[in-house]
């Protein structure tokens, strides 16, 4: 056992944080532009954000919860407006 933490876990931290970021930008996106396309990916990527992290955990669940919010309003706006879905 070393006394030094290792620096593996402090990059994954950072990795799932940018992941997560990426989801939340990715779920704006998707609000404008093709809903059924991107933002099931990017719940996707928030809940491996949300799985790979710790430290970004509330950042994670913003993502997550964002991209709901994000699929449900931008499926309304692209029905309401006549926009194609995928």
């Amino acid at each position: 056992m070393s006394a030094v933490p290792s620096a593996a876990g402090h990059a994954r931290e950072g990795v799932a944080g940018l992941i997560a970021a990426a989801s939340l930008f990715a779920s704006l996106l998707g609000v404008a532009y093709r809903p059924a396309r991107i933002i099931p990916v990017a719940i996707l990527l928030a809940l491996l954000a949300a799985q790979m992290t710790e430290r970004h955990s509330r950042l994670a669940g913003l993502a997550v919860v964002a991209g709901a919010a994000c699929f449900v309003l931008g499926m309304a706006i692209a029905v309401l407006t006549r926009n194609p879905l995928f």
